[in-house]
């Protein structure tokens, strides 16, 4: 589990300090949100150059997202053994490292092995930023206030992501997008080196290795079987095998952890009906927004011949939508809880999947525009209620493990968007390539949906402004 004490009492640090540290650890999260998204629309231009087919380019995708899904909790158990900073600048040189390896990658397999590296070292980033911040912030509202910075920033850096990637593909090729990542790594580097304390857990952890192993098992299952299940058939003896695997994999894993002493994910936070929305809500956005990404970027590249500048530049509204209401929806949450904007965002995600359910090779271009707009606006509601609502109402002691559940939440959710609307397109040409992708987009819609169930479980206030009892005031206030 992820404690949230710091070496050195957070009540030491200056507001401005504090402050501080919140902008380099969101700087860093924006790398790893921009890596997610980024390559989306190079995706075309990355066949072309690597001669693979769509279901290798999932692999491109999937290969970065769930390794860190599957590492993000036992990273930020060894941040609280070995120290958060320490860790954290251990992942970005991972991650810068592995940039390098990806932009010069002469073949998919190599280039699938580098961005495996990449979700290495990301995974040792998020849960730890989120972490270092919760510390940062002693005081419950400025903690929510920075919560919802920190959310809004990650929420903004997926959106970013592919008008980046369009740019930088059109003028220097796809291996830019990896080569960006090198200066951005340096500049961090040397700003957690500068601004950001050291800290570490209570108490050091025993790694849960059983765990990890069965739930890094689990993930690849599952996300394997989701990709390259159209082409092996889903009846066939290897995609049955598959599901016995995956199965087995999913009763050994709860099993380990119940058994554990000191489990890698703690399973009683999902005992608590708003904390296991809150994680299958994050799981359900990032879904719909990766599918969303793939299933436009491949339509408008391969069925309607659009550069890669011009789908960048498409992605535009998401971009703005996301701008402008993930800060909107962090001081929704501060003034009026999670519901409000919950409820806003299902709205608007189901009406993208409603809007594009019918898309054929004539679909007008504003009608495009609008569905990205929506889904921008739809995400950069959600992000920040989610992660407030997942962490809201625990004791700082268990804060950060379940960040590091509902992030690990989100990038399985980026996995299993990528896999299913990868597989649902591949092996279409471009005249049939936008049928297939309809049952995508009806899977958009039911995110939509689900988050408006999330809303309800959320409730109006969800702690927005948690008031303990008259007790644990007192210890709190000492303890501070």
């Amino acid at each position: 589990m992820l404690t949230t004490s710091l070496a050195a009492p957070p009540a030491r640090l200056s507001a401005r300090r504090r402050w501080t540290v919140l902008a380099v650890c969101a700087l860093s999260m924006f790398l790893v949100g921009v890596d997610t998204t980024i390559v989306n629309v190079g995706l075309p231009e990355i066949g072309r150059g690597l001669d693979v087919g769509t279901r290798g380019l999932a692999w491109v995708v999937d290969a970065y997202t769930v390794v860190m899904a599957g590492l993000l909790i036992v990273s930020g158990a060894l941040a609280d053994r070995f120290g958060r900073r320490r860790v954290f600048r251990c992942g970005l040189l991972v991650f810068g490292l592995a940039s390098l390896a990806c932009a010069a990658a002469p073949c998919l397999g190599v280039l699938v092995a580098a961005r495996a590296v990449q979700g290495v070292g990301a995974s040792m980033l998020s849960p730890v930023a989120l972490a270092i911040v919760v510390n940062a912030m002693p005081d419950p509202r400025e903690r929510a206030r920075a919560i919802g910075v920190w959310a809004s920033v990650f929420g903004l850096s997926m959106a970013a992501g592919p008008v980046a990637g369009g740019a930088l593909i059109a003028s220097f090729g796809w291996r830019s997008v990896f080569w960006i990542n090198a200066p951005v790594v340096v500049a961090a580097l040397v700003l957690v080196a500068v601004f950001v304390p050291e800290s570490r857990g209570e108490r050091a952890r025993r790694l849960d290795l059983p765990g990890q192993v069965l739930l890094t098992a689990l993930l690849c299952l599952t996300v394997g079987l989701l990709i390259e299940g159209p082409r092996i058939g889903w009846t066939s003896p290897v995609a049955l095998g598959g599901y016995v695997l995956t199965a087995a994999a999913a009763a050994g894993f709860v099993q380990a952890e119940l058994r554990h002493g000191e489990p890698l994910m703690d399973l009683g936070l999902f005992r608590r009906p708003s904390f296991a929305a809150a994680v299958l809500g994050a799981a359900a956005v990032f879904v719909a927004l990766n599918a969303t990404l793939l299933l436009d970027t491949l339509y408008l590249q391969h069925a309607r011949g659009w550069t890669p500048l011009a789908t960048g530049a498409a992605t535009l509204p998401m971009a703005l939508g996301a701008t402008v209401c993930a800060p909107w929806a962090g001081s929704l949450v501060g003034r009026l809880g999670p519901r409000r904007p919950l409820v806003l965002a299902g709205a608007f995600v189901t009406a993208v999947g409603l809007c594009l359910v019918g898309l054929d090779g004539d679909t007008a271009v504003p009608l495009l525009l609008c569905a990205l707009l929506l889904i921008g606006i739809g995400f950069g509601f959600a992000n920040a209620p989610l992660t407030h609502t997942a962490v809201s109402g625990l004791p700082s002691s268990r804060a950060g493990v379940a960040g590091a559940i509902t992030s690990t939440a989100r990038q399985v959710g980026a996995a299993v968007g990528i896999a299913v609307a990868g597989g649902l397109v591949a092996g279409s040409g471009p005249a049939g390539l936008a049928a297939a992708s309809r049952p995508g987009w009806l899977l958009v819609s039911a995110c939509g949906l689900f988050l408006l169930v999330v809303a309800r479980a959320a409730g109006p206030r969800a702690a927005a402004k948690p008031r303990p009892s008259r007790s644990r005031r007192r210890v709190e206030a000492g303890a501070t």
